[in-house]
C-alpha cells in the first residue's frame, strides 16, 4: 500500500510534502503531479487485481509457500517503520530540517 502513497505510510508524507512544495511555486505543473500520482495509484491497484485474483494457474502456485515465521520476522520492521514514518513524520524530518533551513536561507539570502 506504501506504493501507491496509502494516507498513513511514508510515500503519501513524501509525495504530500512535495506537492505542498511545487504549488507555491506552479500550480499547474502541480496539477499534473497529483493527477499522475492518482493515475499511478490507479494503475497499481489494478495491476494488484490482476496479480493478486486474476486467472492463476494452480500447477504454477502450488510449488510455492506463504510466508514462513523467519519471513514475517523481516518484514515486521519493515511494514512498523512504514506505518511509523507516514503516522509521525516529524520524527524523522526535526534531524532535516536545520540542514534545509540553512540551505534555504544560503540560497535565497
Amino acid at each position: 500500500m506504501a506504493n501507491i502513497s496509502f494516507p498513513g505510510t511514508s510515500s503519501f508524507i513524501g509525495e504530500f510534502l512535495i506537492l505542498i512544495g511545487s504549488f507555491k511555486v506552479n500550480t499547474t505543473i502541480t496539477f499534473l503531479g497529483a493527477t499522475g500520482v492518482i493515475l499511478g495509484g490507479a494503475y497499481s491497484l489494478w495491476l494488484f487485481n490482476r496479480i493478486a485474483f486474476g486467472n492463476l494457474k494452480s500447477q504454477y502456485t502450488n510449488k510455492f509457500l506463504d510466508l514462513n515465521f523467519r519471513e514475517f520476522i523481516i518484514f515486521v520492521p519493515l511494514i512498523l517503520g512504514t506505518f511509523i514514518i507516514g503516522v509521525r513524520p516529524e520524527i524523522f524530518l526535526s534531524f532535516l530540517s536545520m540542514s534545509t533551513n540553512s540551505l534555504v536561507e544560503f540560497l535565497y539570502f
